[in-house]
């Protein structure tokens, strides 16, 4: 009999530990099909940024390539023009009649309009909603409601293509914003500048379209006021913010560096229009006027003025320029 109860125990107590051990691994399932599911659904998300990723947006010379355009200076830029300021001899032509969009070099414009008006430089403007970047969403570190003068913001639109600056510059002149652009068109076809249009004072609107001859001219007569050369050829200049001091510099790494007399430059950039630069320095002895235009990389618009430099001072005094 004893023997009897041990066994139905012993049955007993080996049932429950099988139910408990099956109620404990019923238990735990449930936490491993949620888990599944979880990194299934994290994989899917990530998956989904990954396909949100816009697109790179090509440039207008790429559209129309003129990247395939070869040089002997194996430029980078698909458009480039180099001439002699005082002989007007072409040194390098490359798809100098392509009209495209120039990106601030636009600025160069505002800024020649603006001088020229001989309005009081140190009159105040503060900066306002209007004057925010809606075309592109680009940043400013000039607070809507900061208040500077107009040569500080002149300054700022030439050195440092500061967008808000040189919009402000636009809508605070005499007869407002389609006064100023109206002048920006009128006195390019005072220049000769058949090929250019604009449509607004920072470039940020791809519609700012010129061809590099246009440009060359603009350029030469940039050259001759004398508050455009100081200010575009300014290293690094601060203002004065409301309670906050803004230290800008000049977005031409050329400007500081030893090798290079530039008398005056701008550089620009939007997608559709690459990376841009125009300048005048002086090389050899010459002064030149150089244009750069949609340019691939970040770095190959200051790539091709060297190179540009490096073959002038190499032929000077040899007749001929690089076959295109």
């Amino acid at each position: 009999m004893k023997r009897l109860l041990i066994a139905t125990s012993l049955g007993l107590f080996a049932s429950l530990c099988t139910v408990h051990a099956q109620a404990t691994t019923n238990q735990k399932k449930p936490t491993v099909q949620k888990t599944k599911p979880s990194v299934v659904k994290a994989h899917v998300r990530r998956a989904k940024v990954l396909k949100a990723a816009p697109a790179p947006v090509p440039s207008f010379g790429q559209k129309a390539g003129l990247h395939a355009t070869s040089d002997m200076l194996d430029l980078k830029s698909s458009v480039a023009y180099v001439i002699d300021q005082d002989t007007h001899e072409v040194l390098i032509s490359k798809n100098d009649q392509a009209v495209l969009p120039i990106a601030s070099i636009t600025k160069l414009m505002t800024g020649l309009i603006i001088s020229e008006a001989k309005l009081p430089m140190d009159e105040s403007i503060t900066i306002t909603q209007d004057d925010v970047d809606t075309e592109k969403g680009s940043s400013s570190r000039l607070r809507v409601g900061a208040t500077l003068t107009r040569g500080e913001l002149l300054h700022l639109a030439l050195m440092a293509s500061e967008n808000r600056a040189a919009h402000a510059l636009g809508r605070t002149y005499p007869g407002g914003m389609p006064v100023f652009v109206n002048l920006m068109n009128t006195k390019a076809n005072q220049l000769g500048m058949r090929d250019t249009r604009y449509v607004e004072p920072t470039g940020l609107s791809s519609q700012n379209q010129s061809s590099a001859k246009d440009l060359a001219t603009l350029v030469g007569n940039a050259y001759h006021d004398a508050t455009l050369r100081q200010l575009s050829t300014s290293p690094s200049h601060s203002v004065e913010v409301g309670n906050r001091t803004l230290q800008y510099n000049t977005t031409n790494r050329l400007v500081k560096n030893p090798n290079w007399d530039i008398g005056l430059q701008k550089t620009g950039y939007i997608s559709e229009a690459g990376q841009c630069l125009v300048m005048q320095a002086k090389v050899s002895g010459r002064k030149l006027i150089m244009v750069f235009l949609d340019s691939a990389g970040k770095l190959s618009r200051i790539a091709d003025a060297e190179r540009v430099r490096k073959w002038v001072e190499t032929n000077q005094g040899v007749t001929g320029r690089p076959q295109t």
